[in-house]
């Protein structure tokens, strides 16, 4: 999963970097509100861990901001030093999932985090096998089964595949792609994404009359969108 982390203090956003890291995600901190809010439309995040105090945009200001321009909003944590019941009222009426006041245990944030990414998944853990319409995807032998036909892939494209299954009608930036199949914050080449992207929707037969089509959204990302006759 990755994790956006804003707070203006550098040895907090370290401090929770290392919880995100130790639980096996990624994080990508953000030292005030407007470097957050901009990363947010150009870019696809599991989950926003915002602090309150920012320069900038404030934590709410951010929450609401967000009701309003991100599609698809990932879960909020807010985690403030802020102890007023009022403030806990006003910032979880205003969006946040979850409020933590600093400062806080690691191991109670470990578990908070891991609780809303849980929730946010729709499921505990991940499945060995998983069924989306006509597809049958095996995660333990990385193969995908279409129509009783099994549908040979690479080791990439099998990820890319089960990615954007998982994350269906959710768009997807080009660097969360990168990040999660190629384990790269780097500029991955856009002919090496495309080619791939391009041959799991023909290997796959991904059209409408199977229930599901990849939709490129221009200078983002992708969407695998389920149609009618999907699930």
């Amino acid at each position: 999963m990755r994790v956006a982390i804003a707070d203006d203090d550098k040895e907090i956003v370290e401090f929770l970097g290392k919880i995100v890291e130790g639980q096996g995600h990624v994080f990508v901190g953000f030292a005030d509100g407007n470097a957050l809010t901009n990363a947010l439309l150009r870019d696809t995040f599991d989950l926003v861990i915002l602090d309150w105090n920012m320069p900038g945009k404030t934590g709410m200001q951010i929450l609401e901001w967000m009701e309003e321009a991100v599609d698809d909003r990932p879960p909020v944590i807010m985690m403030t030093s802020r102890t007023a019941k009022q403030d806990i009222s006003d910032a979880l009426n205003a969006g946040a999932d979850d409020y933590i006041t600093k400062p806080e245990d690691p191991k109670v944030i470990a578990a908070r985090i891991n609780a809303i990414l849980r929730r946010s998944s729709g499921a505990t853990a991940m499945e060995t096998s998983a069924q989306y319409g006509d597809y049958i995807l095996d995660r333990i032998e990385q193969k995908v089964r279409h129509k009783e036909t099994e549908v040979a892939l690479t080791a990439k494209e099998f990820e890319l595949t089960d990615l954007m299954f998982r994350n269906r009608d959710r768009t997807l930036s080009r660097r969360y792609i990168m990040e999660t199949v190629w384990r790269t914050n780097a500029h991955l080449a856009t002919r090496t994404l495309d080619m791939h992207v391009s041959r799991v929707r023909s290997k796959l037969s991904l059209t409408p009359e199977n229930g599901f089509r990849i939709f490129t959204v221009f200078g983002y990302g992708y969407r695998l969108e389920t149609l009618s006759n999907g699930v």
